[in-house]
């Protein structure tokens, strides 16, 4: 039975906040010869407005050992996190380990090449586009595409997913303070994770 508790999220907008800001996913298969993962960049298809749908590409034979299209995938996005000491607190308490994830399920489907010399492209622009001499598939596409050749792209519709977002929801007294160990600490800083705790603890302004 799914958690439903404080950790858990429901929300599917915030899932794909997560994926847009951490690209790079696990993906994990239940093969015949057992349990096999590989990792991977993730790319948010945004025009699926009502779901959640997501590409990328493996390279050859990773497609084989993790039985692409043959049975459902799990997908593993990570956010930021880090560990919280129990001297944050304002009383007694035991270390902790706060962070942002989701677990996505679907069977991939296997692109055509096109298909996945787009998705490649797309991928290429996402992280070139803000370099200051961006370097494209189309700059060099003889060489990419032989070098496509040698990947096999995806796409998984997300059909459930499992998000968690653990941010000392239970501790909202002493949030500020882990808050500020993590953007401003000697020993665990971590300045992303504590941008996603005031996501969460910042009063939402009434409409």
């Amino acid at each position: 039975m799914m958690d439903t508790g404080r950790y858990v999220s429901l929300d599917e907008n915030e899932v794909k906040r997560l994926i847009r800001d951490n690209p790079w996913g696990t993906i994990v298969t239940n093969t015949a010869k057992g349990l096999v993962a590989s990792h991977y960049p993730m790319l948010l298809e945004e025009e699926d407005a009502d779901g959640i749908s997501i590409v990328s590409h493996v390279g050859k034979p990773d497609d084989d050992k993790l039985e692409l299209g043959q049975h459902e995938a799990l997908v593993i996005i990570q956010g930021p996190n880090g560990y919280i000491s129990p001297g944050w607190y304002d009383k007694i308490n035991v270390p902790t380990w706060n962070h942002v994830t989701a677990h996505l399920y679907g069977v991939p489907e296997i692109l055509t090449d096109e298909e996945n010399w787009a998705v490649l492209d797309r991928l290429t622009h996402h992280f070139e586009d803000r370099m200051p001499h961006p370097v494209l598939l189309e700059h060099q596409e003889e060489y990419a595409r032989a070098e496509m050749a040698m990947t096999a792209g995806f796409r998984i519709r997300v059909t459930r997913f499992e998000a968690r977002l653990k941010l000392s929801q239970n501790r909202p007294q002493v949030a500020g303070r882990i808050i500020d160990e993590l953007d401003h600490g000697d020993n665990y800083r971590q300045p992303a994770l504590a941008d996603e705790m005031r996501r969460v603890h910042t009063p939402k302004e009434s409409a």
